[in-house]
C-alpha cells in the first residue's frame, strides 16, 4: 500500500477506534452546503461526519477488529462516529434526513455489534443519555423517599395527638 493510502486509512482507523460507535450513511445528492450544515450540527452533538471510500472502510474495519459491513459499503460513503451518545448522532441524522430527504442510513456499528438502518432508527427515538440518566436517578431515589415519609409520619401523628390533648388541658 502506498504512504498516502496508509496515513488515510491510519487516520481513520483511530478516528475509529476511539468512538464507542459508528453509522454508514449514503450522501449521495446532498449538495456541499447542506454537508457543512450536517457536519455542523453533528459537531454540537458531540460527533463528526466523514467521507471515505469504501475500499478504505473496509479495510480499516478489518484492521480494527469490528464486524464487515460488505453490504452496506456501496455508492458513496460517509460515517459518523464521535465519543458521546450514539442516540443523539441517529436522532440528528433522522432529523437531518426528514428535513432534507437526505443523507440515508445505511447500517451502524455499536459496541462490536452490527446494525442495519430500522435498528439506528430505533436508537434514534430514545430519549438522549441526560434524560434516562434522570429517570433512573427518579427510580431510585423513590422508595427512599417513600420511606423518609413513611417513618415522618407516626412522629408527625403523636406530636398532633400531643398538641391536641395540650390544647384540651388549657
Amino acid at each position: 500500500m502506498r504512504a498516502e493510502k496508509k496515513f488515510i486509512t491510519d487516520e481513520i482507523k483511530s478516528q475509529v477506534d476511539s468512538s464507542p460507535y459508528l453509522i454508514v450513511t449514503d450522501y449521495t445528492g446532498l449538495k456541499v452546503a447542506q454537508f457543512n450544515d450536517l457536519r455542523s450540527r453533528l459537531r454540537t452533538a458531540g460527533s463528526q461526519v466523514r467521507v471515505v471510500k469504501n475500499t478504505f472502510l473496509a479495510r480499516v474495519l478489518k484492521d480494527a477488529g469490528l464486524p464487515e459491513l460488505d453490504g452496506a459499503l456501496k455508492g458513496q460513503t460517509a460515517i459518523v462516529f464521535g465519543d458521546k451518545d450514539i442516540s443523539a448522532a441517529a436522532k440528528l441524522l433522522k432529523n437531518f434526513a426528514a428535513e432534507f430527504k437526505l443523507p440515508s442510513i445505511k447500517a451502524g456499528i455499536l459496541d462490536r455489534s452490527v446494525l442495519d438502518s430500522k435498528q439506528v432508527l430505533a436508537l434514534a427515538d430514545l430519549p438522549s443519555r441526560e434524560v434516562l440518566l434522570g429517570k433512573i436517578l427518579g427510580l431510585l431515589q423513590a422508595p427512599a423517599g417513600q420511606l423518609v415519609r413513611i417513618l415522618n409520619t407516626p412522629a408527625s401523628q403523636l406530636a398532633q395527638v400531643l398538641k391536641a390533648n395540650a390544647e384540651k388541658a388549657q
